[in-house]
């Protein structure tokens, strides 16, 4: 078996999100594609950043929960659900991770496991030259080429 590059294995159709987005728009994207987590972009589809499901549940875990029934439940409900559509609002620019693990078409894919296993990472963003997002490379991809060597 020859040796298998980024381009090889990535997923050229990448679902991203714009960094001025909602983290609403961002939960509804998530939702419609079954993904956990997407590249975020400029205008130019430059790679700006990161977002998963993660980062969502962690900025909004600060909210008030109402955490249990008492005469004073429907305030702090009544706040949590205002807190959580003001959170809803916040673009996700705000709430990203900025410093992004990238890599090129022409890298080896031995590069690529050892990328995602170093940083504890689940998917890495494909860039051209230019760092415009051409791919992603995740998990599965990554199963699936090992499933489609032993064939």
């Amino acid at each position: 078996m020859s040796e298998l590059f980024a381009k090889d294995i990535m997923t050229k159709k990448v679902v991203a999100i714009d960094k001025d987005s909602t983290v609403g728009d961002l939960a509804k994207l998530l939702i419609k594609n079954k993904i956990s987590g997407v590249p975020v972009v400029d205008e130019k589809n430059i790679i700006v950043g990161m977002i998963t499901e993660a980062d969502i549940i962690l900025k909004e875990s600060s909210l008030p929960l109402p955490l249990s029934f008492s005469f004073s439940f429907m305030d702090k409900y009544e706040t949590y659900m205002k807190d959580t559509k003001e959170y809803l609002k916040t673009k996700v620019e705000d709430i990203m991770t900025g410093e992004v693990k990238t890599v090129r078409e022409d890298t080896p894919l031995a590069r690529v496991v050892n990328i995602m296993i170093n940083n504890k990472i689940n998917r890495v963003p494909v860039v051209d030259k230019n760092n415009k997002l051409v791919g992603i490379i995740t998990r599965a991809n990554i199963i699936e080429s090992i499933i489609k060597g032993e064939e």
